[in-house]
C-alpha cells in the first residue's frame, strides 16, 4: 500500500492531488463525528458536550479550509477529548467507589450475622466471600450482574432465617433496606448531569416517553445561552462551567415543582411543562 507521502512525491496531476486532499478531509470530518458518537455509547451521561463540540469542529471544516484551520481543529479536538476523558474517568470512579463501599459494608454485616448465628455461618461466609470478590471487579456491568445474583441469594437466606429468628430477620432486613436505597442512589447518579445536577438527556428522554405512553399532554421548552462560546474562549472552560451551574440554579429556582428541568447538552437546557400549550405560555 503506497503511503500518503510517497503518493504525493509521485508525478500526479493537480486534479489528482485535489481529489486526494478532499478525500482526506472528508475522512477527517467523519472521524470527528464518529468520535462523538462513540462517546455517547461509552458514557451517555457526559457525552452530549463532547458530541456537540466535535460536531461544531466538523462543521467548521465544511467550508473554506486552510492549514491553520486544520491545525487549530486538531488541537481543539484533542483538548475536548482529554477533558471528556478526565471527567468520564472521575465519573465512573465515583460510581465504582460507591458500589464497592456498599459491598464491603454489606459483606461485614453478613459476616457479623454469621458469627451471631452459627446455623448460617457457612451460608453467610460464602456470601461474604462472593461480595468481596465483586468489590474487586472493575467492569460495572459485571458488578451489576453479580449484584443481582447475590441479591437473590441473600433473599433466599433471609427467607430461611425468617422461620427461626424474627429478631435476626428484622436486623438483616434493615441492612437490606439500606443496601437497596444506596443502589437506587447509584442508579440515580446515571440520570443526573454531572456538572449541573439537573436531569440529563437520558432522564429527559425517559420522562417524555412515559408521558407519551400514558397519553399525558406536555410541552417542551428549549433554551440556550447566547454567546456562551465567547465566555469559554475569553475566560476558559472553568468559568464556562460556573456559568452553566449558575444558570441551572436559576432554572431550578424559577420553575414549578411539577416541571422537569434538564440539561440537553453544552449550553442547551430543556424544560418539560405538563399541560397544553396555552397553559405552558401562562
Amino acid at each position: 500500500m503506497i503511503s500518503l507521502k510517497k503518493y504525493l512525491d509521485m508525478d500526479t496531476s493537480e486534479a489528482d492531488l485535489e481529489e486526494l486532499l478532499a478525500a482526506a478531509l472528508q475522512s477527517y470530518r467523519s472521524t470527528l463525528l464518529a468520535m462523538g458518537q462513540s462517546g455517547v455509547r461509552a458514557c451517555p451521561a457526559l457525552a452530549p458536550d463532547l458530541q456537540q463540540g466535535l460536531e461544531g469542529l466538523e462543521k467548521r471544516l465544511a467550508h473554506k479550509v486552510t492549514p491553520s484551520l486544520v491545525t487549530a481543529t486538531g488541537k481543539n479536538a484533542e483538548e475536548q477529548l482529554q477533558q471528556w476523558g478526565n471527567r468520564t474517568a472521575e465519573y465512573f470512579k465515583a460510581m465504582a467507589d460507591d458500589v464497592k463501599e456498599l459491598l464491603i459494608a454489606l459483606a461485614r454485616t453478613a459476616e457479623s450475622m454469621g458469627e451471631r448465628d452459627q446455623r448460617y455461618a457457612k451460608q453467610f461466609g460464602d456470601f461474604t466471600t462472593k461480595l468481596r470478590t465483586i468489590a474487586n471487579l472493575e467492569d460495572l456491568a459485571q458488578v451489576r450482574a453479580s449484584l443481582v445474583q447475590r441479591a437473590g441469594e441473600l433473599k433466599s437466606c433471609v427467607d430461611q432465617m425468617a422461620q427461626d429468628s424474627n429478631k435476626s430477620v428484622a436486623q438483616l432486613r434493615q441492612e437490606v433496606s439500606t443496601y437497596e436505597i444506596k443502589l437506587k442512589t447509584v442508579e440515580q447518579l446515571a440520570l443526573r448531569d454531572a456538572l449541573t445536577g439537573l436531569a440529563n438527556r437520558r432522564n429527559i428522554d425517559e420522562r417524555m416517553e412515559w408521558r407519551i405512553s400514558h397519553k399525558q399532554a406536555f410541552c417542551v421548552v428549549l433554551l440556550d445561552l447566547n454567546r456562551f462560546k465567547q465566555v469559554n474562549d475569553t475566560y476558559g472552560h472553568l468559568a464556562g462551567d460556573d456559568l452553566l451551574k449558575q444558570f441551572a440554579e436559576e432554572m431550578r429556582s424559577n420553575t414549578r415543582s411539577s416541571d422537569v428541568v434538564g440539561r440537553w447538552g453544552g449550553d442547551e437546557f430543556i424544560l418539560l411543562v405538563d399541560g397544553d400549550l396555552p397553559g405552558a405560555y401562562a
